[in-house]
């Protein structure tokens, strides 16, 4: 017999012969299946300790408040003031409410989900990826374009709390206090104002579908994904303490409000009130009914009770997104170039001049970041292996770039 043989598992006393894997110690053996199940034995263990420490553990006075988030988005995002004292103070709020602990309490706080609504390009997607940044809870951003009722083509509802999950690391207590902001949810409006008669699949029935979500319910998540892994366990998730921000360009319910705000158009005085609309934002003006209309259900609405709006962004705002932000664009593409040890210098007149272009493109602030883009492209092509180390943009250089991008797109076209 070789010396082989002669080795046992420490634990279980099969011989070496008999095992896959025989790890030898100073004093012992392990073989390669015992040693998967004190593993398994010691991640419950370890997973027990962290789920019964896991939760929401900040103090009072540790707690970000209304002000110092406003603070924290001003330094990414520019304007939108009455967006972000909306948004600071649900968070604020939200924190607060996971603070209470007395069950007996008779005064319970239920959260307010909040839906933002604004045209694309003013900040609703960044406004949510910022505030991201300075949360103690988990947060995911998911898009509602994808989502459609269960057994149909697209992701079922609960793909909403498998992705809050996986950025808890599947802890369930921790993911039951987290955040989640629905981009784009007026893609899910009904086709028409009245309820459908067949199935709308992608729109109202989602709607339905989000109602448990937002309400507050315990709802079984797939861990993976439904539709994958058909044979995963799922998981339990208590909704109740998930904070929910929606946000939608909502493209045309300026009409909605246009026509809600004329039909009370009768007599003089109505007249001079109508004059007094600033009809170059009619946003301020939104109401929950303007959502009805668009194609919002009444029941989601009742369950996002705070309604704010996105200012369309004006020529100075655009100019400022370019520059002044801990992020912005010019910031960005200085860095890109400075990572290979080129200094990038814009003349104040190239950073009008993409101004100009966004505006007459209608595309908010992506306009600026698609329009530098053209104007870059060539030098972050050629500059790299060139050896240059000074790159200067005038207006002649950007204009030259943006009229060969717009011929390539008339071509295309």
């Amino acid at each position: 017999m070789s010396k082989n043989d002669k080795q046992y598992c420490s634990f279980c006393g099969r011989p070496s012969s008999e095992v896959k894997l025989l790890l030898t110690g100073l004093t012992g053996n392990i073989c390669g299946e015992c040693a998967e199940r004190a593993h398994e034995i010691a991640a419950e263990s370890t997973k027990e300790k962290t789920e019964n420490k896991s939760g929401f553990s900040v103090k009072q006075e540790e707690l970000p408040n209304p002000k110092a988030i406003k603070a924290f988005l001003d330094q990414y995002v520019i304007g939108q003031d009455d967006a972000k004292r909306y948004l600071s103070v649900s968070v604020y709020n939200h924190y607060k409410r996971l603070l209470q602990k007395d069950e007996s309490d008779e005064v319970e706080i239920e959260k307010s989900n909040i839906i933002m609504v604004g045209p694309t390009g003013t900040g609703k997607t960044l406004l949510a990826k910022t505030i991201a940044k300075m949360l103690k809870v988990p947060f995911t951003i998911v898009d509602a374009t994808v989502l459609t009722e269960a057994g149909y083509v697209g992701e079922d509802i609960e793909s909403i709390l498998t992705r809050l999950l996986q950025v808890s690391d599947y802890d369930v207590k921790a993911a039951e206090r987290g955040i989640v902001f629905i981009d784009e949810i007026d893609k899910i409006a009904r086709k028409g104002d009245n309820p459908s008669i067949t199935r709308d699949v992608s729109g109202e029935g989602v709607q339905q579908g989000l109602l448990k979500l937002l309400e507050g319910s315990v709802v079984n998540v797939p861990p993976q994904g439904g539709r994958k892994h058909p044979e995963q366990k799922l998981i339990p998730v208590d909704t109740k303490d998930i904070l929910f921000i929606c946000g939608g360009a909502f493209d045309g319910i300026e009409k909605k409000i246009a026509q809600r705000l004329n039909t009370h158009v009768v007599g003089y005085n109505s007249v001079q009130h109508t004059a007094n609309i600033d009809r170059n934002n009619m946003l301020k003006y939104i109401a929950p009914q303007d959502l009805k209309s668009f194609g919002l259900i009444p029941e989601i609405i009742g369950r996002l009770p705070i309604l704010t709006y996105l200012e369309p962004l004006d020529r100075q705002a655009l100019r400022n997104i370019l520059t002044e932000p801990k992020n912005s664009i010019v910031k960005q593409y200085k860095k890109i170039f400075a990572m290979d040890g080129i200094t990038l210098a814009i003349d104040d007149e190239v950073l009008d001049y993409i101004v100009d272009k966004a505006i007459e493109f209608k595309l908010g602030a992506r306009g600026l970041r698609s329009i530098t883009e053209d104007i870059m492209v060539d030098a972050m092509f050629e500059l790299p292996s060139s050896g240059q180390k000074d790159f200067h943009i005038d207006l002649n250089y950007a204009e030259s770039k943006v009229e060969k991008s717009k011929t390539l797109y008339l071509a295309a076209s």
